[in-house]
């Protein structure tokens, strides 16, 4: 699922730890991390793409110079390894940490489709991404993560009750139905949904996959 219009802003904003928080300019004269770096250029590939991981802008957004850049990492393609793998390891991680304590199989599917219709900035990179399937570094992470991800709807709804065709198959249209949400709404530009349409399309979506 995806944020109920297309700059993101009407849903919560969750905190993920690698969402950069503002600088403030004491901060500014500490020596940055990796982190800091990949949590700069995430936000840039979620606003702007690929294109907008220049280091250049993404030091200037930091109020450091290029050198500190190079301290970290050797290229600008050694940052975008590290900013995917941080994106896929820590956007799963606390997922799936939140929606464990839900005993029941049926519950804890709910409880992962509505935190997932809450995220925001883990949606604008994935949609990013999906423009940029034909870079040799995205490709390759993307259809990974697509696997891992269907193979764990698939094992939910085995847990739920489905024979394993079945669940296979629910795994498969659960995770269209989420590529094809966000394409239509990014890339499409069709008409945002209010709260209420979006919160209704959410319920919808779960009654419809989730055998009872």
């Amino acid at each position: 699922m995806y944020g109920v219009d297309g700059s993101f802003g009407l849903l919560p904003r969750p905190r993920y730890h690698w969402q950069m928080e503002k600088i403030s300019k004491p901060q500014r004269n500490r020596r940055l991390s990796t982190t800091d770096w990949e949590c700069a250029a995430l936000h840039a590939l979620a606003e702007h793409g690929l294109g907008g991981l220049a280091i250049e802008s993404l030091a200037r957004q930091l109020g450091v110079t290029k050198g500190s850049f190079y301290w970290h990492f050797s290229s600008r393609d050694a940052l975008l390894d590290a900013t995917l793998e941080r994106w896929e390891r820590d956007v799963e991680r606390t997922l799936l940490a939140e929606i464990a304590p839900q005993g029941d199989p049926r519950a804890r599917l709910r409880e992962l489709f509505r935190r997932i219709a809450r995220e925001v900035q883990p949606h604008q990179v994935y949609a990013s991404l999906l423009r940029t399937l034909d870079h040799p570094r995205v490709q390759p992470m993307m259809a990974r993560v697509s696997q891992r991800r269907m193979d764990f709807l698939a094992l939910a709804f085995r847990q739920a009750g489905l024979n394993r065709e079945a669940a296979t198959h629910r795994a498969r249209l659960t995770y269209a139905a989420y590529i094809g949400f966000l394409q239509t709404n990014v890339h499409l530009g069709l008409p945002r949904l209010s709260h209420e349409d979006y919160d209704a399309y959410v319920e919808h979506v779960i009654d419809t996959l989730i055998p009872r």
